[in-house]
């Protein structure tokens, strides 16, 4: 019996009608229209390599969908750059676009009514708002990985992005010349596709994996790749597959998934970015799930497996060549729900057991991880109530305590001028606030300062604490980023005042103010000078929820579990 398709209107009324009109002057035949309507998220653009090679993956895409028996429809969305993107407003526009990319893609998906959804995800942003879109429409959704670029560093040993992003900051403390950026700025990238190293997209990349929603043994990968055009040929017909069996992303984004992706999280480093996003993405699939305290019960269970730049000494490619993240799943089944069902339609437990045995040497076993010690560290305490995060690589022995007195400063670039004027010393503690969510509004970037205070040989003496969030490839000293609740919605870090004392146990996971409650009680709120605009992040603004609640859009409460938000608070 034929699938009984959303999309399909009755005959014969004006919607159809009008509709038959508009796609009979594209071409598409009678036959085609009684297919499945497959939507392709295509978030190309020139501004980033990220995006150069999306394209031309489009018609094999859509052949491949039409050869499974499905009509699709190309569709385009916003496509942020961390490294683009970040140049207005101070970064504030990278992470508001993640949920305008939901956004879109639930105005064509519900507007015209299509039946599954096949992603290309690139850049950092994408693959959750990808993600999110399918938890949020509940329709089949399945995610094409599109890649990492060539670099530098893995075929002659010259510089990759990371460095550049890096010695931008030492250049700012006159360590590295102009020049010699320059220079490592010339080649380091040398083709299209996200950056190397576990950074937030190859991070979010092999969370989709982990989630299920991607097809295995897909992440990550090279741009333009075998792998990528294999997963591009697959998906196509998968999608078109899902559709007919019903398979819709909430059938696969459950609490057992969210939990084994948190588990791939610890073990491969990944990025500190993927606790908002895998609690956004919890709450637009209807889940009652916290996701930061899943990062806080497993992080002393899950030990560390791999030891990707920058949490460690290798390469992406040759993780990617070691088993990628089938390979880690493999590696980490005692610790996994082996009966979570992905887009193929199959146990996990089935898929593990198909799996390869991964090259111990980038992909460890559990009995011989890389270290014991949580890669992703949730901290709590008078300074955050609702949470902070601390990412710590692998392969150095790292001090787990930190306490000074408070220098600070409403803005990454005032604090780099006062760096570079010699203001900021060693045992100091930074404090950068007035840049979360609401501060922007948008949460600003504070990690160029991080890096600068590595440019100034303080990377390691001087602690950092900030509302703002930070790159997926900061993994400098201490640095607590992401404290909630923000100064500008009146959190304690407004409160704070230069020479009061911030104490950092990574241990106990906390970071306190040493400071009467009733002293700070009596204190203003000392926020920056928050940048107005009648446009997106305005409206970014009236309605974003606090990062406990994944940095999603909604008015008053998070959706899913009872406490207020900070969102709508001014």
């Amino acid at each position: 019996m034929a699938t009984r398709l959303r999309s399909d209107l009755p005959a014969g009324t004006s919607r159809w009608a009008v509709r038959r009109a508009e796609w009979r002057s594209l071409g598409i035949t009678d036959e085609e229209m009684a297919r499945p309507k497959i939507a392709i998220v295509n978030s190309s653009s020139d501004l980033a390599a990220c995006f150069a090679h999306l394209d031309g993956i489009v018609p094999v895409l859509k052949e491949a969908v039409r050869e499974a028996g499905g009509l699709p429809f190309e569709i385009r969305t916003a496509a942020p750059s961390d490294f683009v993107t970040s140049a207005g407003a101070g970064g504030r526009y990278v992470l508001p676009t993640r949920d305008l990319i939901v956004n879109d893609i639930e105005v064509v998906i519900e507007g015209a009514l299509l039946d599954g959804i096949i992603c290309l995800s690139s850049c950092d942003k994408t693959a959750p708002a990808h993600i999110m879109a399918g938890g949020r429409l509940d329709v089949p959704t399945l995610l094409v990985a599109c890649g990492y670029q060539r670099s530098a560093l893995y075929e002659d040993g010259g510089p990759d992005i990371e460095d550049v992003f890096l010695h931008a900051g030492h250049t700012a403390l006159g360590r590295t010349s102009a020049e010699d950026l320059l220079a490592m700025s010339e080649s380091a990238i040398r083709g299209p596709g996200v950056c190397v190293g576990m950074g937030t997209a190859n991070t979010m990349h092999m969370a989709a994996e982990g989630l299920g929603m991607t097809l295995p043994g897909t992440t990550p990968t090279r741009a333009n790749g075998t792998t990528m055009w294999d997963a591009v040929r697959a998906g196509g017909r998968r999608i078109v597959e899902m559709v007919h069996e019903g398979l819709t992303a909430r059938s696969v984004l459950t609490p057992a998934a969210v939990r084994n992706a948190v588990t791939l999280m610890l073990a491969v480093g990944g990025s500190i970015n993927s606790v908002k996003h895998l609690q956004a993405i919890a709450v637009e699939a209807g889940l009652d799930l916290d996701v930061w305290r899943l990062y806080e019960e497993l992080a002393d269970k899950v030990p560390v497996i791999t030891a990707v730049r920058p949490n460690g000494p290798h390469l992406i490619e040759q993780l990617d060549d070691a088993g990628g993240t089938r390979g880690v799943l493999a590696a980490l089944a005692p610790l996994l729900d082996l009966d979570t069902v992905g887009a193929t339609g199959r146990p996990l437990g089935e898929l593990v057991a198909e799996t390869p045995a991964p090259d111990p040497e980038f992909i460890r076993p559990l009995t011989d991880p890389f270290s014991r010690r949580p890669s992703i560290v949730i901290l709590r305490g008078s300074l955050a109530a609702e949470g902070s995060i601390v990412k710590l690589p692998v392969d150095e022995e790292r001090a787990t305590h930190f306490r000074g007195p408070a220098r600070c400063y409403t803005s990454r670039e005032a604090a780099v001028e006062a760096l570079a004027a010699g203001e900021v010393r060693e045992g100091d503690v930074v404090v950068l606030r007035g840049m979360g969510l609401h501060g922007g509004p948008g949460m600003a970037m504070a990690s160029a300062f991080v890096f600068a205070l590595d440019g100034a040989g303080l990377g390691e003496k001087v602690a950092v604490v900030t509302d703002g969030q930070l790159s997926g490839l900061v993994n400098k000293g201490i640095v607590v980023g992401e404290v909630s609740p923000e100064a500008a919605t009146g959190g304690p870090l407004g409160r704070v005042r230069d020479g009061d004392i911030i104490s950092i146990d990574l241990d106990a996971r906390t970071v306190d103010l040493e400071v009467l409650p009733e002293t700070l009680a009596d204190r203003e709120v000392a926020t920056a000078e928050t940048l107005r605009t009648p446009g997106w992040l305005a409206a970014y603004d009236r309605t974003v929820t606090s990062p406990a609640c994944g940095a999603v859009l909604a008015r008053g409460e998070c959706p899913v579990r009872s406490g207020p938000t900070s969102g709508g608070s001014r």
